[in-house]
């Protein structure tokens, strides 16, 4: 035994009782799935389910319009059914604010319990967490929950190494605690649910055996900036006509989006099962956009997946700014193109692989998009600059005349603006049908002239985005990974030096195109105005939209401003009432000593270690913790990965909380 641990002198706290994070285990084997390799089942839903059904594109507006009853019969307007399954609340976080992440899982939490049917519910957060200083603030937080809030069903559980990410997150509680549940209820780190939607999400699986998956739709909540107001009301105002349409169009064969949704665990267990993908990253490893690929596993066994947008009472959070935004958008952008390797998967249903196609095809339209442009500029600059040949080699009686039909360009773009427009009126003239939801929107009026100036900005928009994005097909191609980021949720203002960095490719692209299209002729210039708008003015927009501006303004509003649900108001009630503090982890366990029992008793423990492996965090951390005289020293000297390295050994931990401090250390040194 080292130095470290001989001197350490740590006194245990006797007789204190340490609180269990969780529950006793009851493993579920889960099984990984082979792509290649699948044995056609018994279609477990044909004689439960109806097929898949085509209709027009307006399907969604029909559904809304005349108000389809739902194909799983959940009336959100009926008495709320008794349920007997047991069900699990799973909350998957990563470096997130704990003190958000809690109020949001009480204010669920109480909201269930006053639905009356709290005893069939257990909730568990699965911290990846890597940041030492917000893993014990997580344990704080939770203990607090647990002891002052009384709520004995509420779980904790932090993964030292986050394998696989969120996919791998929820396969190891599965593994762990799958076997005692019915079903899960996947959440987000912003995620929010009433309890009456999900009681009635529990009702309608226990109701249907053959259905796997149910996804609700997320309602945008909590915006404070400029861009996330506008998400948050285009999302609200378009959102539920294009999901109506999309839950009645794939049917029984839909899609599952990550987070707010109820999952059978048995069919998730024995067929969602991700396998790693061949080579290296960011298109080989693990599956970044696991959820479209688990409904697909799932179906390809013959379990229904399906949708149902008029349930309500399921929220979430956008990024702040467009660069947020745009960072999200690159990890789910390798995450769908590595669909590539998925897609000839044995087996898959022709509608999952719709999907896959489809989410491939989101990204590589950006390309696209930007190459026609390119093309297109270049060709007219060919045709101003160099003169055509009008005779060709070899014999000809006629000459060759450069070939144009504006007629059909004019064609071209109309159709395009109708693509982008008619969904948008569509939802206007739904609204107006509908007087409760226009008067908590704010008025006809008012709701009128947001979808104008929303879809002006959104316009200006898109072209930079078409930039990220091109970049991002760009460095995936070239082997770049995306990491994992920790999303940022209120303010989204960078400093002016790196707003300008940041947005300098678009604004270099605005500048060439409005050049080169100038240099052919002024209104090739004013043709292509809408898209080097957007990328001049690319700077000064990005510095407006992610600001935090007033969410009380009565432009973008929307029915959650005006009438907010009660689970929604209490979660921002009880974030009011957090104190923020994020205090060093280290000092926070040497002051509190029964909090460190708790913590080192929910350990996983130490493993035994083969000879020569060596954590190098670990080992550093002991290093520069011998050479210290004090504790304070020893917390100055440690990185943030050996912090975490420490905290999660207890001999080290208890030897270094053990040390004097300097005052200490200073008496002992004079006496």
């Amino acid at each position: 035994m080292d130095t470290l641990t001989q001197q350490s002198g740590f006194q245990s706290v006797q007789g204190g009782r340490h609180e269990q994070f969780l529950p006793p285990e009851s493993p579920l084997p889960m099984s990984r799935q082979e792509l290649r390799d699948f044995d056609r089942r018994e279609d477990l839903t044909r004689d439960a389910i109806s097929p898949v059904r085509f209709r027009p594109a307006l399907a969604g507006f029909g559904v809304l319009l005349f108000r389809t009853p739902d194909p799983l019969g959940i009336d959100p307007d009926a008495a709320l059914p008794p349920i007997v399954s047991k069900n699990a609340m799973l909350l998957p976080t990563y470096n997130e604010d704990p003190y958000r992440i809690m109020a949001r899982l009480r204010a669920m939490h109480e909201s269930v319990e006053e639905s009356g049917c709290g005893s069939r519910f257990d909730w568990f957060v699965l911290s990846d967490t890597t940041n030492p200083s917000i893993w014990i603030v997580e344990e704080q937080c939770f203990l607090r929950l647990r002891i002052e809030g009384g709520f004995s069903n509420v779980f904790y559980r932090h993964r030292a190494k986050n394998t696989a990410r969120k996919s791998g997150n929820i396969e190891d509680w599965i593994k762990r605690f799958g076997a005692g549940y019915d079903h899960m209820i996947v959440l987000d780190a912003d995620s929010l649910m009433t309890g009456e939607t999900i009681v009635r999400l529990v009702s309608a699986m226990e109701a249907h055996p053959p259905v796997a998956l149910i996804q609700t739709l997320p309602v945008v909540v909590n915006a404070s900036t400029l861009f996330a107001r506008l998400q948050q009301f285009s999302g609200r105002l378009y959102g539920p006509l294009v999901a109506a349409g999309i839950a009645w169009w794939h049917g029984f064969e839909g899609n599952y989006w990550g987070h707010n949704a109820i999952i059978r665990l048995r069919a998730f267990a024995l067929h969602a099962g991700l396998p790693d993908l061949k080579g290296r990253k960011p298109f080989g490893g693990h599956i970044l956009s696991h959820d479209f690929v688990e409904a697909a596993l799932m179906r390809r066994a013959g379990w229904a997946i399906t949708m149902t947008p008029s349930l309500g009472g399921s929220f979430e959070e956008c990024p702040p700014s467009l660069l947020d935004y745009a960072a999200r958008d690159r990890r789910w952008c390798q995450g769908n193109l590595q669909h590539l390797a998925v897609l000839p998967a044995r087996g898959l249903h022709w509608v999952s692989r719709l999907h896959l196609l489809t989410g491939i095809g989101s990204y590589l339209t950006a390309p696209l998009w930007l190459l026609f442009l390119v093309l297109g500029i270049l060709i007219s600059l060919q045709a101003q600059f160099v003169r055509p040949e009008y005779f060709p080699k070899g014999f000809s009686l006629f000459p060759k005349w450069p070939a144009q039909d504006p007629i059909l360009a004019a064609w071209v773009f109309v159709g395009t603006m109708g693509l982008l427009i008619v969904p948008k009126l569509l939802a206007y003239v739904l609204l107006a049908t509908q007087t409760r939801n226009r008067r908590n929107f704010g008025g006809a009026l008012l709701v009128f002239a947001g979808l104008l100036i929303e879809t002006l900005l959104s316009g200006l928009i898109a072209p930079v985005m078409m930039i990220f994005q091109s970049t991002a097909v760009g460095e995936i191609l070239l082997g770049r990974d995306a990491g994992w980021q920790v999303q940022r949720r209120d303010d989204g203002e960078l400093p002016r030096g790196e707003l300008i960095r940041k947005y300098a490719l678009p604004t270099f692209f605005g500048v060439a195109m409005a050049a080169s299209a100038y240099a052919v002729s002024l209104p090739l210039l004013l043709w292509m105005a809408p898209v080097i708008t957007g990328l001049l003015l690319c700077i000064p927009i990005a510095m407006l939209s992610s600001r935090v501006s007033g969410s009380n303004s009565r432009l973008f509003r929307t029915p959650e401003q005006t009438a907010p649900p009660q689970v929604l108001g209490r979660a921002n009630e009880l974030t009011k009432k957090c104190d923020g503090v994020i205090a060093a982890p280290l000092q926070a366990m040497r002051d509190d000593r029964q909090f460190m029992e708790n913590h080192l008793a929910n350990l996983s423990g130490e493993k035994r270690r083969d000879p020569g492996q060596i954590d190098p965090d670990l080992a550093i951390a002991r290093a520069k913790i011998e050479e210290a005289e004090t504790f304070d020293e020893a917390q100055r000297y440690l990185t943030p990965r050996e912090t975490f390295a420490v905290l999660n050994s207890p001999v080290v931990l208890r030897a270094v909380c053990a040390m004097p401090g300097a005052q200490e250390h200073e008496r002992l040194r004079e006496g």
